[in-house]
């Protein structure tokens, strides 16, 4: 038994990465090449032009449903997860994970309950953590993972977190991870690998939208005092090892940074609402200050002149608030 499937997650900076490893590809590799890079919902991608230009293998969108290719590249296109099932790829639009959809963690959890020690999981350039329980549920199957060198890559925060908790058999340049892919798809498979747990499973039928998954009563991890950033639900908290994930009853999933990184975006958007609603108050004020001092109430007139100081003020604490930074990333990708 070989290794046949990879399946590669990137984000910030990882369209270089990935021309790169896939410039190393020969034509002849025996394995299908999955990737999920992190692209906005809208518009179309053009990765798929971008990796046939860059390699000998040609690289598109797949065809829900259809068996996987061996010697070719497939994309998940945007808005879309990217899932592996009995021996075929399924294009689905189910929750998005850690905020993302296509999302890497959906790909390489998918993978490693389908095809167990067949898989070998690479993580490239991006922020945050996405692609990390995946990998440990691949390092579970008896997969290979596979990180980039932080060192080399544009944002290093993605390779940085697989570190950390996952104890990753190869950290590669990306263009020696295109090498690598060859030889490891080419040697045997010498162990026996470790069945699917339960939790690995429900996920990844959750990733496809099964109504048994999500409608479940038995939901994993203990309810948490956090609410879902997309849809305001509690959120489950699961312990995975090390990691600590957050999932709510719909299937939106969070790793535990990923959800700091939202609850800080979140805050910044509540600062410049509540902001605006306080200039705009004042402004409102001072209009009717100035009305009542035309018809001589001068009653009116400190009423509403104070009432214009006061959102003055506060106004000016939540700008300052602003300008330190509060709720904004740095360059990381970590919420401050």
């Amino acid at each position: 038994m070989h290794r046949n499937l990879i399946v590669i997650g990137a984000s910030a900076g990882g369209v270089e990465a990935l021309r790169a490893l896939v410039a190393e590809l020969p034509a002849d590799l025996p394995a299908s090449v999955l990737v999920v890079l992190h692209v906005p919902a809208y518009g179309g991608s053009v990765l798929p032009a971008i990796l046939t230009r860059s390699g000998p293998l040609a690289a598109r969108h797949p065809v829900s449903g259809e068996p996987l290719p061996t010697g070719q590249i497939l994309v998940a296109p945007p808005d879309h997860h990217l899932v592996v099932h009995d021996g075929a790829v399924t294009v689905t639009r189910g929750p998005h994970e850690n905020g993302h959809r296509p999302a890497i963690d959906v790909l390489f959890r998918s993978a490693a309950r389908a095809e167990g020690s067949r898989v070998i999981g690479v993580v490239l350039s991006g922020v945050l953590d996405d692609g990390t329980a995946g990998l440990v549920a691949i390092t579970r199957r008896g997969g290979v993972t596979i990180v980039q060198d932080p060192d080399e890559a544009l944002y290093p925060g993605m390779p940085l977190n697989a570190i950390e908790h996952v104890d990753v058999d190869y950290v590669a340049t990306a263009q020696q991870i295109g090498k690598l892919l060859i030889g490891l798809c080419a040697a045997e498979i010498d162990h026996v690998e470790t069945p699917a747990s339960h939790l690995m499973g429900m996920e990844a039928d959750v990733a496809m939208v099964d109504d048994d998954a999500l409608n479940d009563p038995d939901r994993p991890g203990v309810p948490s005092g956090f609410s879902c950033p997309d849809c305001n639900g509690v959120l489950w908290e699961i312990r995975d090892g090390d990691l600590l994930r957050y999932r709510c009853r719909v299937g939106h999933a969070w790793s535990a940074e990923s959800l700091f990184g939202e609850q800080a975006q979140q805050l910044d958007g509540a600062l410049w609402m509540a902001l605006r609603g306080l200039e705009e108050k004042a402004a409102l004020a001072r209009t009717l200050a100035n009305r009542a001092q035309e018809r001589g109430n001068l009653l009116s007139v400190k009423r509403f002149e104070e009432q214009d100081r006061e959102c003055t003020r506060a106004a000016s604490l939540i700008r300052s608030m602003l300008e330190a930074h509060v709720g904004i990333h740095d360059d990381a990708g970590v919420a401050r």
